[in-house]
């Protein structure tokens, strides 16, 4: 089969064509064919790091989608045909996440990922795709779709009425988004990209407060609720955006920790944080069990993933390029199959 693998080079040029025997599939194991995967920031993140954290070539990307190919004797759950996502945490399927779930990430420094054109992996590690949505759609969801639903419904319990503070236009930020409207919640979210911010109202944002223009973004956000604070702020950036963070929640408010894309170590102001009795969760995607229930929640809501490009499978580095441009709005895909409608 075909697959792309990281190898220890300096940059992207880590990103290498290769090819693999089709893997076996054991008792309880599933075979799918990729149809689909979507790019993360942690996949950047790796694929920069190869070069000295790699010992051997390791598949890259968590995300993917595609179509049961082959079932193992005692296999009860799938079958032949179903259409399914593989989980981030492949053995994480209910209950707390562990070292060993973290040890068993895919596309990471312990397991394979998902750009192959075959995988296989324990029935399970496998969730039904949303009815009615496209291979490429169904592989935005496994890490950054099911990132901003733990963030907002499992560690928090986010109600209609209350404000949500949101930051940027990465994929986790545009499901936050898009699944906080259909909670009927009133959604601010911060970019600096004048045109990004059109199209986050667009897509429902009530305020979006440009974070280069005014460093104290977070006191604007608290401005735009009255002075009261906002609910809930879903923080993507760690270090640089915690302390803003905490301005814009309100006494008793919470914060879903789940970003370090301007650093995770650094001086941040925890005076806010208890004098204000604020709540901080770390997030870190979802079990099995939270996908499928976010799974159902996406087709009671008729919510879509939007998808700012679609790269074919050989063109899979310049997928890589475009998302650490950050010109992205939403998901990036490279998609594996020749078919993907529904």
């Amino acid at each position: 089969m075909k697959t792309w693998e990281l190898q220890p080079k300096p940059g992207f040029e880590a990103l290498t064509r290769a090819e693999r025997p089709s893997p076996s599939v054991g008792e309880r194991d599933v075979k799918v064919r990729v149809g689909a995967v979507s790019l993360n920031y942690r996949d950047v993140l790796i694929a920069k790091g190869a070069e000295k954290s790699l010992k051997a070539p390791r598949v890259p990307v968590s995300d993917g989608a595609g179509e049961v190919i082959e079932v193992g004797p005692g296999v009860t759950r799938w079958k032949v045909g179903d259409r399914v996502m593989a989980s981030f945490f492949p053995h994480w399927v209910d209950g707390e996440l562990s070292d060993a779930h973290h040890a068993s990430a895919l596309g990471g420094s312990g397991a394979d990922g998902m750009l192959r054109e075959e995988v296989v992996l324990p029935e399970h590690s496998w969730v039904r795709m949303p009815a009615g949505y496209s291979f490429e759609e169904a592989s935005t969801l496994p890490c950054a779709g099911l990132t901003a639903w733990q963030a907002l419904f499992e560690v928090t319990s986010l109600r209609p009425g209350e404000t949500v503070l949101l930051q940027g236009s990465g994929g986790v930020s545009v499901f936050a988004l898009q699944l906080a409207k259909a909670a009927g919640a009133r959604v601010l979210m911060t970019s600096s990209s004048a045109d990004k911010a059109v199209r986050l109202r667009e897509l429902g944002a009530e305020e979006v407060i440009d974070y280069r223009a005014d460093a104290k973004w977070g006191e604007r956000a608290k401005a735009l609720t009255g002075g009261r604070g906002v609910d809930l702020v879903v923080d993507v950036g760690g270090q640089a955006t915690f302390d803003q963070s905490s301005l814009a929640l309100r006494y008793g408010g919470s914060m879903s920790m789940l970003g370090v894309l301007t650093g995770g170590r650094g001086e941040v102001n925890l005076h806010s944080v208890f004098h204000r009795r604020q709540t901080v969760h770390g997030v870190y995607v979802g079990s099995v069990s939270m996908f499928e229930r976010f799974v159902a929640a996406l087709e009671r809501t008729g919510i879509r993933p939007v998808i700012d490009r679609v790269f074919p499978f050989d063109e899979a580095r310049a997928a890589w390029e475009h998302l650490a441009s950050g010109q992205h709005l939403g998901k990036v895909v490279v998609s594996t199959a020749t078919r993907t409608a529904p």
